[in-house]
């Protein structure tokens, strides 16, 4: 009997959760439609933001998200695809509140947009639960931003230095080199914990990222992967899941170190949401939901109470047009900019850091006025540079204008010259005809 274990050694926390994250009241409704991404039901009254299960033939059945209202129906938008899914299907409501489980055990772990392990070394322990969409943090209650933050690259190093909680964008056009200055940061920036979020890119990078940038740095990193396979909602729930494991390595007090390629992918994937439960699309076809959704998650990072998150985000801009809405709207919420050149990138220099279109707004007070003073002399230097190159080219075109005019001359004297002896031989038949008469 004293081999048998009693009551007070046996663990019930694993029970308690489970029982905590039941409803005791089953509440359902009945699909009606599917058109597009979007699943219309009767019921069940579900606010926004709500998980539900759509019963198929499947054992499991398909999870979604209410989204949105329509006439007394409820708008799903599916987290997996929604083959098996038929009138009349039941709809059962799971949990009111988006919540994603998040603790230490994540830490060396890959996992997909919803939490699910990709790595395949079993199932995750949970800590806790947290918002997956968060909540707003007093800004009294951040610390102000005081000490550097050694990216590896000595370009921003020397004349955009990150401060430890800043938000840094990394703007570039498609193909300049941003998942690979995201790699190199990932390398050489030390911190705490590193939370990767790869949302929306091509399937393949994710490994190539783990092995050749992280390496031994996944011990103390978690990467999160929605692919751009995934459904809108998917990715979407990966970025703001990678947020939410930020926040709860920050509250224990860590330095954080949260990077996002890309946050375009992000803001791509709720114009998806929005247009499919009818938003109206407004600039360049992006609907008005994405620019609430960007400072939502941008605003969860920065410092704390205790703790910090430091920000790294790469943005597509398209068609290299720096004042395209997603990219404006970026820049206008965080903390600093690196502008990546594709002239730069085309002449072999990487990585491609335009000094003179970046600024880090936090350089100010995490470096003394030494450094500030010189890193004005350098960008002094490089404006010099680029007006001489302006002259450069100028000169070099009006060469080329001069010579394409002495060119045009001496075709314009030849043109005459042969005008010319056209006219003498005429006017000598003409008198050899006169003569003959």
């Amino acid at each position: 009997m004293s081999g048998r274990p009693t009551d007070t050694d046996l663990d019930f926390s694993r029970a308690r959760r489970r029982l905590r994250d039941l409803d005791s009241v089953l509440v359902s409704g009945r699909v009606t439609d599917v058109i597009g991404l979007v699943v219309e039901a009767t019921g069940p009254g579900a606010p926004l933001g709500s998980l539900c299960r759509i019963s198929t033939r499947d054992k499991g059945g398909i999870f979604a998200e209410v989204v949105g209202f329509r006439t007394g129906h409820v708008l799903l938008m599916p987290l997996g695809d929604l083959a098996g899914v038929a009138p009349g299907s039941q709809v059962l409501l799971v949990r009111e509140r988006p919540l994603v489980g998040v603790g230490d055990a994540f830490r060396g772990r890959i996992v997909d947009g919803l939490g699910r392990p990709l790595d395949g070394r079993g199932p995750i322990e949970h800590d806790a639960v947290y918002p997956l969409y968060g909540d707003r943090m007093n800004p009294l209650d951040r610390r102000p931003i005081r000490e550097p933050l050694d990216l590896g690259i000595r370009a921003v190093n020397a004349l955009l230095t990150c401060g430890r909680g800043q938000r840094l964008g990394i703007f570039a056009g498609s193909g300049v080199g941003k998942s690979a200055l995201l790699g190199m940061m990932a390398r050489y920036t030390r911190a705490d914990v590193n939370v990767i979020a790869l949302v929306g890119e091509r399937g393949r990078e994710v490994r190539e990222f783990v092995e050749r940038d992280l390496g031994a740095g996944l011990e103390h990193s978690v990467v999160v992967a929605a692919t751009s396979d995934q459904p809108p909602l998917v990715r979407l729930h990966g970025a703001f899941l990678a947020v939410a494991l930020a926040e709860h390595f920050r509250d224990q007090g860590r330095d954080v170190l949260l990077m996002m390629d890309s946050l375009t992918r992000v803001a791509m994937a709720q114009r998806e949401v929005g247009l499919s439960v009818g938003e109206p699309p407004s600039t360049r076809g992006y609907t008005p939901s994405v620019f609430a959704v960007l400072p939502r998650l941008l605003e969860r990072a920065g410092q704390g109470p205790e703790g910090s998150i430091t920000g790294l985000y790469t943005v597509l801009v398209e068609g290299d047009d720096l004042n395209e809405p997603v990219a404006d709207a970026a820049r206008s919420l965080l903390d600093g900019h690196v502008v990546l050149s594709r002239r730069l990138a085309s002449e072999g220099h990487y990585p491609a850091v335009d000094v003179l279109a970046s600024l880090s707004r936090s350089m100010i007070d995490v470096v003394g006025p030494d450094q500030q003073a010189q890193a004005g002399r350098v960008r002094a230097w490089l404006a010099t540079h680029r007006e001489a190159e302006d002259l450069d080219r100028c000169r070099a075109a009006l060469v080329d204008r001069r010579r394409e005019e002495r060119q045009l001359e001496r075709l314009r004297v030849r043109a005459e010259e042969r005008h010319r002896a056209v006219e003498e031989r005429a006017a000598a038949v003409l008198l050899d005809d006169l003569a003959r008469r």
